[in-house]
């Protein structure tokens, strides 16, 4: 049985100089990238990232944003902001991710597993055709995409672990909050919360 990694959202729009930025974003692309390298055919028999791809997610959009259902306009469609981070995109040029979920054409989604890729094949799908039965997450921003796709990953049967070394959150208060989610839902969480 395979393992997978999910890397959540590493875009432009979610590091720093982005329009809704995590601290230590660019940092934990760069992270993410070197994981990358080192674990392809190795660690994970497969690697996906998701990407927010908003065309009009009707809400989620606002000018007095509450940062919890709402943001300002970010990873718009065909914008520089929606793609992958500079620190990043060497693992997606390199040939080591095996497919990209787009996600929020029409709506607030945050989890990957309401995404689908080119072909239009959801993830839990894309997955199960592939035998993965584990998958590990990391990503932008843990207390947000990473957390509803962690949640979402045991919701469908899969066994998911959190790597909190891979992941940046927005607040500590929130994060901490997540981790308890997290534990009541049975996702295993590995590393520490990053300084």
């Amino acid at each position: 049985m395979g393992r997978g990694l999910i890397i959540v959202d590493v875009q432009k729009d979610f590091c720093e100089g982005g329009s809704v930025p995590v601290r230590g974003g660019a940092r934990i692309a760069t992270a993410i990238a070197d994981l990358v390298e080192r674990s392809a055919g190795g660690d994970y028999q497969y690697i996906v990232a998701t990407r927010d791809h908003h065309i009009d997610p009707g809400g989620h959009f606002s000018e007095t944003p509450d940062f919890k259902d709402s943001f300002p306009v970010h990873c718009v469609a065909g914008g520089e902001g929606g793609e992958f981070h500079p620190n990043f995109t060497p693992a997606v040029t390199g040939g080591k991710i095996d497919a990209v979920f787009f996600k929020g054409a029409h709506s607030a989604s945050k989890s990957g597993f309401e995404g689908a890729d080119e072909e239009g094949t959801s993830l839990a799908d894309w997955l199960r055709e592939r035998g993965v039965e584990d998958v590990d997450v990391v990503g932008i921003a843990t207390d947000h995409c990473v957390r509803a796709t962690a949640l979402d990953a045991v919701k469908a049967g899969f066994r998911a672990r959190v790597r909190l070394d891979y992941s940046v959150g927005v607040a500590p208060d929130t994060t901490e909050a997540t981790l308890e989610d997290f534990r009541q839902a049975g996702v295993t969480v590995s590393g520490a919360v990053p300084a």
